[in-house]
């Protein structure tokens, strides 16, 4: 055999888990992952493309052991199973790489390594260079002047001196170097305490492992740090270095059944290809394919254009048009772009700023598309050595005012709320806005992930220039107005570019379903502009409060950790996991109730819960952790993010935080405030009306239970609703047969956790524990439950079936939530999924009624002027700031828009509370 291209043997194994976790968590239409698929097959492609192989093989794991199991047990035991999401898109690579026609080999019970290894060393013996694919270190060791490496994530190639240069050995030292600082990703144990550089030391003075403990003497008198407990290290752990040694061995003798003569490729299949790029939504590669450009043509394997392809050419999109990004310098160019958007029928716009608070962001510049391909960048506030004149900032707002306050001018955004914000910083009101990239994608599959970078690779295969890429400088990271302009005019236009881009193809899938495009153009675009308002206004915040109760609460952590220390016998960092594994079962003997991944005995909230119910120490350390956390969260966190401003606090809300639907917060996050502790309250009443106003909490009650009586049509659960009944006494009498006035404080309390429990999938076992009963009685409260509520049983049933079957669930509005793993192979998957298809269509009707509520809300807000705000959002609550002079009559306009926002079987119920703080209103 003789070739001048190099034999490629491709390490698929390590390829599967690189592409899995680097590439962005891509999914089909159906909501399958495709990210692992689309990142193997890019890389792959891409060698191909780059070597043009005559000789070529992809080389996976094959089930089964290895001579390494039996050498060790341990080997590779610390690996996790593979994730559902990777395991499900192994096949659909193994069909793309057939269909490309590149061998795929799987020796039983042997290792790709040894299998690559093996070959390599075969073609060396031949006279051959080889180029192996792969991300790890340990084929290193078989480089030679005929064997590279290349790492396809970063296309760094590696021969001898590169291996010398990366790890500071040889490649022919490179298993001793495994052996001696061992390897966890594959459980070789090494020697504990000898990491890389030690490694690289010692092997830079002796020729290996045998020399190392032929010479061990010798190892004191070494020029490196803390050689004398190296040595003892070296000499307790001899076995293990020389166990190592043989696991980090790659074998270059297995017996095969095939040559490098037989690594040929053959055909593309274009046809099964093209099946399988359309299921997956790989459109792009469909278009190259279809113009014979997904793989070169220099070889046999990329024979890629089918006689029944050719006739159909014609009707295939061009490649990617040239891009005409401009940077506006001058008052002539603003004044052109200026009339195009005058007349424009949709605009796209970014803001670049020097930092992401909505609130006190300075504006860097405003980049503008109005067509695909086609966008300006307006610098404003650049400041480093050099920059060109930009326009005056008054002259830019000046011009821009009349197109973006023109409300007949379409404007779509990517996270417009943001951009909303930062103009409106600036006296500019946006009108118009009809568009969120973001949103359209989160109505679309709220499993995905919504930022620029990720939508454009899944919706375009487009990779984009990242602001970190755009930032970094000399190893540096800068803001954004120190970067030079014409960098920046390139990044920034093609946010807006690729944002209009990626709305029009969102759209277009969008609008094919009529309940989504309710959702998008009914609840979350107009929500996006009653957030960004909200968030403008804030909420008063009495930091003197604040401080005092911070000084209260450090008095209690210091009498609790007294408390701590004396009942453990000695002190410790009780922040310490570590140190409190050792007080509490070791020097206590208290049970180990769970482990960590690594085998030490856990000490996380759970476990500490449960012990707590026996044991008076770890129900202190919960209590010490409480504490602290309302500390370091809250009471010292909040005054720092008053603003100067206005003295009041503007947290984020985000949008697409939950697959679910439901908003949450950031910055601070107002939605983990206790609300049932002593400690919660405090900090809530820390949130205070002006003078003049008052605060109001209109809290929808019960909203979940009151979804799942409508969802379930159950007639008992609809009539006591219907009847105004306390759900939670009702449920009581109805699971133990008495009359609603026999039902007692503790009864009720348990009907309550079994009411809320069972939305959420809660098993005997878990309600059991939760409120510390036995688990058959446990288990009879679920059984009478379900008999008295044969309709949510049934509900629940048929709809485990219909997420069976179609892979999602709805809310009453329509929005989708998909469950990716509900017909996953793995019980303990399948059965999460299940839980999560009852409760998320409840959550997710929530999470719609409320932000129905807001919508409703905010039109009547706007007619009254300064005597209203809407000043927060909290699960199923929303507060107001109401001028006290008109408290009876706003209040009541506000709960009666509440309860009738939404249409279910059983009327919705809002209470409504008011006082000077948070707290005295809930």
């Amino acid at each position: 055999m003789k070739t001048e291209k190099p034999i490629i043997l491709i390490d698929g194994s390590s390829y599967l888990y690189r592409a899995f976790f680097a590439t962005p968590s891509l999914t089909n239409t159906k909501g399958e992952p495709t990210g692992a698929i689309y990142g193997v097959t890019n890389m792959i492609r891409s060698l191909i493309n780059q070597y043009q192989p005559t000789h070529i093989a992809v080389v996976f794991d094959a089930k089964g052991g290895s001579f390494r199991k039996t050498l060790y047990s341990e080997y590779k035991a610390t690996r996790d199973a593979m994730p559902e999401d990777l395991r499900v898109q192994v096949e659909p690579i193994h069909n793309i790489l057939k269909a490309m026609g590149l061998p795929l080999l799987c020796v039983d019970n042997v290792e790709a390594d040894d299998v690559i290894g093996t070959l390599a060393k075969q073609a060396e013996a031949e006279g051959l260079s080889v180029l192996i694919s792969t991300g790890d270190k340990d084929m290193a060791q078989l480089v030679s002047d005929k064997i590279t490496l290349i790492n396809t994530m970063n296309n760094v190639v590696l021969d001898p001196n590169g291996v010398q240069q990366k790890f500071g050995v040889p490649p022919t030292k490179i298993i001793d170097y495994l052996a001696l600082m061992g390897d966890s990703s594959d459980n070789i144990p090494g020697v504990p305490g000898v990491g890389e550089k030690t490694a690289s030391s010692l092997l830079s003075e002796f020729t290996g492992i045998d020399d190392i403990y032929h010479n061990i003497d010798k190892v004191i008198t070494l020029s490196i740090r803390g050689a004398k407990s190296i040595q003892q290290k070296l000499i307790d752990n001899e076995q293990e270095a020389r166990l190592s040694y043989l696991l980090a061995t790659i074998k270059t003798d297995v017996e095969l059944n095939f040559s490098n003569e037989q690594l040929k490729p053959q055909p593309i299949d274009i046809n099964k290809l093209k099946q399988i790029f359309e299921y997956h939504g790989f459109n792009r590669w469909l278009t190259e394919l279809n113009h014979g450009r997904f793989i070169k043509s220099e070889q046999p394997l990329v024979n890629q254009v089918s006689e029944n392809d050719k006739n159909s050419q014609s009707s295939i999109p061009s490649p990617q048009a040239e891009k005409h990004y401009e940077t506006i310098l001058t008052s002539e160019q603003l004044d052109s772009w200026v009339k195009k958007l005058a007349t424009s029928h949709l605009i796209a716009f970014d803001t670049e700023t020097n930092n992401i608070d909505h609130f006190h962001a300075e504006l860097v510049g405003i980049s503008l598309s109005i067509a695909e391909n086609e966008a300006c960048y307006i610098p404003i506030h650049h400041h480093y050595l050099g920059v060109p004149k930009q326009l005056p900032l008054d002259e830019v707002i000046q011009k821009l005012k009349p197109i973006f306050e023109n409300a007949k001018l379409k404007k779509v955004g990517q996270n417009v709320k943001f951009d909303y914000s930062i103009l409106a910083n600036y006296g500019i009101t946006v009108q118009g806005i009809t568009y969120d990239t973001m949103l359209e994608s989160y109505v679309l599959n709220s499993n995905d992930r919504h930022d620029l970078d990720h939508l454009a690779q899944k919706h375009l295969h487009v990779k984009t220039i990242t602001y970190d890429e755009l930032t970094k400088v000399d190893k540096k990271k800068l803001t954004i107005d120190k970067i030079d302009i014409e960098h920046t005019t390139r990044y920034a236009c093609e946010d807006a570019d690729l944002t209009l881009t990626i709305h029009n193809k969102l759209w277009a899938q969008l609008k094919q379903d009529s309940k989504l495009t309710h959702l998008f153009n009914d609840i979350e675009m107009p929500l996006a502009i009653i957030l960004a308002n909200m968030e403008r206004t804030g909420v008063l915040i009495d930091e003197s409060l604040l401080h005092q109760y911070s000084t209260e609460i450090q008095s209690k952590l210091d009498q609790l950790e007294q408390q701590i220390h004396d009942l453990a016998g000695e002190k410790f960092n009780i922040a310490s996991p570590k140190q409190l594994q050792v007080i509490l079962f070791e020097k206590n003997q208290l049970p180990v109730i769970r482990k960590t991944p690594k085998g030490d005995p856990s000490t996380n909230e759970e476990v500490l819960s449960e012990l707590a119910n026996d044991y008076e120490l770890p129900r202190l350390i919960l209590e010490y952790r409480g504490l602290a956390k309302l500390k370091n969260t809250y009471t010292d966190k909040l005054p720092l993010m008053i603003s100067r401003i206005d003295h009041r606090v503007h947290t984020n809300y985000n949008q697409i935080g939950t697959v679910t639907g439901r908003l949450s917060s950031n910055d601070p996050n107002l939605q983990n405030i206790p609300v049932r502790n002593e400690e919660g309250r405090k900090i809530r009443q820390a949130f205070i009306a002006p003078k003049g106003y008052k605060i109001v909490s209109a809290d929808y009650s019960q909203i979940e239970l009151r979804i799942m009586a409508h969802l379930s049509r159950d007639k008992n659960l609809l009539d006591a609703f219907a009847n105004n009944k306390d759900i939670h006494r009702f449920t009581a009498s109805e699971i133990l047969g008495k009359q609603e006035n026999e039902v007692t404080s503790e009864e009720r309390r348990r009907a309550k956790a079994v009411n809320f429990g069972l939305i959420y999938g809660m098993s005997a076992f878990g309600l059991s524990r939760q409120i510390n009963i036995p688990r058959n009685e446990a288990k009879f409260y679920i059984d009478r439950y379900f008999e008295r509520y044969p309709g949510v049983e049934q509900y629940m049933e048929n709809t485990r079936k219909l997420a069976a079957e179609k892979g999602y669930v709805e809310t009453l509005s329509g929005r989708r939530l998909y469950l990716p793993r509900i017909n996953s192979a793995s019980g303990i998957e399948k059965r999460a999924a299940e839980r999560a298809a009852i409760n998320a269509p409840m959550q997710g009707t929530a999470a719609d009624i409320i932000k129905t509520a807001m919508i409703a809300v905010n039109h009547f807000i706007q007619k009254q002027g300064d005597n209203v705000k809407m000043v927060m959002q909290v699960h199923d609550e929303l507060v107001f700031e109401v001028k006290e002079t008109h408290l009876d009559t706003i209040t009541e306009q506000i709960k009666t828009i509440m309860e009738n926002c939404y249409q279910l079987h059983i009327p919705l119920k809002v209470d409504v509370g008011f006082g000077n703080n948070w707290d005295e209103a809930h």
